[in-house]
């Protein structure tokens, strides 16, 4: 059975008449009597009375007459949706990201996509830099948000944000009210950082800059999330150092002050696999690439 056959089928049935079924199809009555004839194999039982007064539907037929529509419509639909996700109008987009993106234009990214793509479903994971890249690799994400220069190969990637860093102090801290600090002033101070776990680059490189500082914090507090730690000074429980982003917070009891004398900046870089044939992915990345140019 064919579709075909299900189209003439309903064509015959509508006008039971051969001459008028066939004009209408576009075809001769030859081939229209050749495939109900096909079809009528194919089901098993007789569709159509045929005689001198005309053509008939069976009880046969009349009972496959809704099967037929339905069948026709579901293969309809189901070309439809295949011509929808070809095209990036449909499906889903897997979306890795670190939370500090909260705070670097993602969500304005997301709006505006989601406007252009509304039967596009976004699902967005919350996952670190590490995380990403072991999904990324796995095919569980389509695209990632992340904070690693050390990008394996077959990768894309496009720098989204580069920030400075800014020393976080419980509001009451006696530095609290400085226009800007140099590491060095920090000496003593307990330190608050993400885990190493979660993001081993920038683990070594803050402890790496208090050595270069001349100092080792006496303790070292180890969160997953930088939100977490920002929380965490403001219960006056150590300082940190922040990505400038998380200034936007703006979580009661701490505050951000810049900081002096350090070049090292806190990257953020879109990736996804070069190999990734997904016209949604590639709107996606564009989108991406506007929101960097509307900035």
């Amino acid at each position: 059975m064919e579709f075909r056959h299900l189209r003439y089928f309903l064509m015959l049935a509508e006008e039971l008449h051969f001459g008028r079924a066939a004009q209408r199809l576009s075809i001769s009555q030859p081939p229209l009597s050749l495939n109900i004839q096909q079809l009528e194999a194919s089901v098993g039982a007789q569709l159509f009375n045929r005689n001198s007064r005309g053509v008939q539907l069976t009880a046969a037929g009349l009972a496959f007459v809704p099967a037929a529509r339905a069948l026709l419509s579901q293969a309809g639909a189901a070309a439809q949706k295949a011509r929808d996700v070809a095209e990036g109008q449909s499906g889903q987009l897997q979306i890795g990201f670190a939370g500090t993106m909260l705070y670097c234009g993602l969500p304005q990214i997301l709006g505006r996509f989601q406007a252009s793509h509304p039967r596009l479903r976004l699902v967005l994971r919350e996952l670190s830099s590490t995380e990403q890249l072991s999904e990324l690799l796995r095919d569980r994400l389509d695209v990632g948000f992340v904070h690693t220069p050390r990008v394996p190969p077959g990768f894309e990637q496009i720098l989204v944000a580069s920030q400075p860093w800014r020393v976080c102090l419980p509001v009451n801290h006696p530095l609290a009210g400085e226009a800007s600090l140099g590491l060095d002033q920090l000496r003593g101070q307990d330190l608050v950082v993400v885990s190493r776990t979660v993001s081993p680059d920038y683990h070594e490189r803050i402890l790496m800059l208090c050595e270069q500082a001349g100092w080792m914090p006496p303790a070292v507090h180890e969160l997953r999330h930088w939100l977490s730690v920002v929380s965490l000074v403001s219960q006056g429980l150590g300082g940190a150092l922040v990505p400038e982003a998380l200034q936007q917070s703006a979580l009661a009891g701490a505050v951000f002050v810049p900081l002096r004398g350090v070049d090292v900046r806190y990257d953020t870089r879109c990736l996804w696999r070069s190999d990734r044939d997904q016209t949604a992915l590639g709107d996606f990345v564009q989108a991406v690439q506007a929101g960097l140019l509307a900035d």
